[in-house]
């Protein structure tokens, strides 16, 4: 009875130990303890399965001693077990052929009687061995000590199943949450990759594009301060951009020529680098720091044949250093980074380009439009030779001084949109005085032709558009009118009148109308219909005019004659322009009621 009380305790101590406890070796300490203890063994020993190898390791011995041994399984008694699953008693060790005599000189210890069981899981497999050695009052273990060491290696098996589910979970439990520490990093870069791309997608100026980067950068990456170094195409200093907590969002406009600094080092050799508080020390910065960084990432912004820039980080908000998902973010920017800053400069080169040739565009339309003033200009400075009344040649200077005022407005839009300045030069003009300078010059294109010219103008309208620009297009299209009558009776129409918010201009002639090859791209430029000297840009002016004008033009045509009409949005609230308050090359001189038109130079 003593005994079974002394066995049913150590089995309640061995359960107990089981719940609460989560150290496998205290378990197992426990119950090597009550094991030597209960089945009266000079020595118990426990043998665990390593699943890595398959090997058989020893965990804890009994007797006060600790020692691992590993022997394969199949190998000893322990090891048979382990292979059969059968539980073994010996009597005579020594006697055994399975047994192996040299752990006992390893161990100096002398094995006589001997008592092994499996240790099975949950699922029934063999997981290690329990096994007694040498019975203190008996030659032999019994029937009752084998049940008792099968009961024993149960309390063991579910402990050690125990631990390692437990080890198992945790494991996972650890490997989940560094998968979703992981995640939401990853989610955090895709986030910030997607705002910087959005950021830099169109930036006006190099200001404007590294403000986009360092002001997502710095924050994502937990720095202190960023900078972002971008080498000048033609060789010259480069310029370098600095965002850090104590100072504005981003410092612009400082040149630097980086020799000796770690940016210029990084610029030069192309290589990232991630420093600590010695390689910072040996090196000088090109950048003015409100503190004294400790670690840094430098990364260069890679182009096809040498960087074209470099993009820093300094110091670490918290008390650590940059770590691999810093250094890793760091190149995944610098990468896109150097995209966006390739794509900035192809489509500045491509807009300079564009505008060279918009310039060469323009200039052969001006080239175009000179023969209106230069013609004007001839007429009048002839008249003058012959004419020896002072107030007609005042007259004619003016005249000649209107066109030069042209021509200089020519010579301003091209300068204008060479310095990305294409701008109208709108204000109030009276049709009536509009239409009267418009009149006399369009009198010198009629000279020794069989037309007829009316004029239909609502002589006391108010009107807004840039008079100059304006009058080249209604020569343009007397011009056309004028070349579609040639050689024959006909009759050209200039109308000008103001609708509640429209401004219509109208130029028709009784000509044969707009051939048909060319209806379709009539305002394309170089159109023409064969006409002797034409460049088939007149056309493409006016349009382009217009348009500048938020206006339309629309054209009627048939073998009867052409009629192009033109409508200018306006204000409806234009009041009539005082007489006399015009500005000036709007004025037309009242003497100049007796004076003929200028003669033909032809």
């Amino acid at each position: 009875m003593q005994r079974e009380t002394r066995i049913a305790q150590a089995l309640r101590e061995v359960g107990a130990a089981l719940g609460p406890s989560q150290d496998l070796d205290d378990v197992l300490e426990l119950v090597l303890e009550k094991t030597q203890e209960l089945l009266e063994s000079e020595r118990a020993t426990l043998f665990l399965l390593d699943e890595t190898t398959g090997d058989l390791v020893s965990r804890i011995a009994g007797s006060g001693q600790v020692r691992s041994v590993r022997m394969l399984v199949g190998y000893g008694i322990a090891g048979y077990v382990a292979q059969t699953g059968k539980t073994l008693r010996i009597r005579d060790a020594y006697a055994d052929p399975r047994f192996e005599a040299e752990w006992d000189r390893l161990t100096e210890f002398r094995t006589k009687t001997m008592l092994a069981t499996p240790l099975r899981n949950h699922l029934g497999a063999t997981i290690g061995v329990l096994q007694v050695l040498n019975k203190r009052h008996s030659a032999e273990f019994t029937d009752d000590d084998e049940e008792l060491l099968i009961a024993l290696s149960t309390q063991a098996a579910i402990a050690i199943d125990n631990s390692r589910l437990v080890i198992r979970l945790k494991e996972k439990n650890r490997q989940l949450l560094d998968t979703q520490l992981a995640l939401e990093r990853r989610v955090r870069d895709l986030q910030l990759m997607f705002e910087l791309e959005r950021a830099t997608a169109r930036p006006n100026s190099l200001k404007d594009l590294a403000e986009a980067v360092l002001t997502q950068v710095v924050p994502a990456c937990g720095a202190r301060a960023g900078a972002m170094l971008v080498a000048e195409e033609d060789g010259a200093d480069s310029l370098l951009f600095i965002s850090q907590e104590s100072g504005p969002a981003v410092v612009i406009g400082q040149r630097v020529h980086p020799t000796h600094g770690l940016l210029g080092l990084v610029l030069r050799d192309r290589t990232a680098r991630q420093l600590g508080p010695t390689e910072l020390s040996a090196h000088s910065i090109e950048v003015d720091l409100d503190f004294e960084a400790h670690c840094a990432i430098i990364a260069p912004l890679e182009g096809e044949d040498s960087a074209l820039g470099v993009l820093a980080l300094f110091d670490h908000r918290y008390p650590s250093a940059f770590g691999e998902d810093d250094v890793e973010l760091v190149r995944l920017v610098s990468a896109n980074v150097s995209t966006a800053l390739r794509l900035y400069r192809v489509a500045v080169a491509r807009e300079r380009s564009q505008r060279l040739t918009t310039i060469g565009s323009l200039l052969s339309q001006v080239v175009h439009d000179f023969k209106t003033p230069m013609t004007v200009i001839s007429g009048y400075a002839q008249l003058m030779v012959d004419v020896d009344d002072h107030d007609l040649r005042s007259d004619y200077a003016e005249e000649i001084i209107r066109q030069f005022e042209t021509v200089a407005s020519m010579q301003r839009e091209v300068l204008e949109f060479a310095r990305g300045e294409k701008t109208l030069f709108v204000r109030r003009i009276n049709l009536g005085r509009f239409f009267d300078e418009l009149t006399r010059q369009i009198q010198r294109e009629l000279e020794g032709k069989s037309l007829e010219l009316r004029v239909e103008v609502d002589r006391k309208a108010i009107a807004r558009f840039d008079e100059l620009r304006m009058t080249r297009v209604m020569h343009n299209l007397v011009r056309n009118a004028v070349e579609a009558m040639s050689g024959q009776t006909g009759t050209l129409t200039i109308v000008g009148r103001r609708e509640p918010d429209e401004l219509v201009f109208e130029v028709a002639d009784t000509g044969p109308g707009i051939p048909k090859e060319i209806d379709q791209t009539l305002f394309q430029s170089f159109v023409t219909a064969n006409k002797v000297g034409g460049t088939g840009l007149g056309l493409a002016i006016v349009k382009k005019t217009v348009e500048e004008h938020d206006g339309k033009i629309e054209v009627e045509s048939s073998n009867r004659g052409a009629r192009f009409r033109i409508r200018l949005p306006q204000r409806v609230d234009i009041a009539p322009v005082p007489p006399g308050s015009e500005p000036l090359h709007n004025r037309v001189s009242k003497r100049g009621s007796t004076r003929p038109p200028p003669r033909s130079t032809a």
